[in-house]
């Protein structure tokens, strides 16, 4: 199912439409303008999302992990 959107342009914009509209396709190219702009706006509101999960985890490790890690490793070699 489709809706119709309008907008207004400037008269000139208007007419350079007109003029080239045997070149270009203009309901398709808004069409295709405004589906993409939705995708950025998803894609970034989705990355904010995310990096906003990610913020309120702790991200430290615990104190002595790094040199227990090492020792370790040296240990069982």
């Amino acid at each position: 199912m489709s809706a119709t959107v309008s907008f207004k342009v400037r008269r000139e914009v208007k007419e350079k439409m007109l003029r080239y509209r045997d070149r270009v396709d203009w309901p398709e190219e808004l069409r295709r303008f405004v589906e993409e702009k939705i995708r950025e706006i998803e894609a970034r509101e989705n990355i904010e999302r995310v990096v906003s999960e990610l913020e309120s985890i702790p991200a430290g490790v615990p104190r002595g992990f790094a040199a227990a890690s090492v020792r370790e490793d040296r240990d069982s070699g």
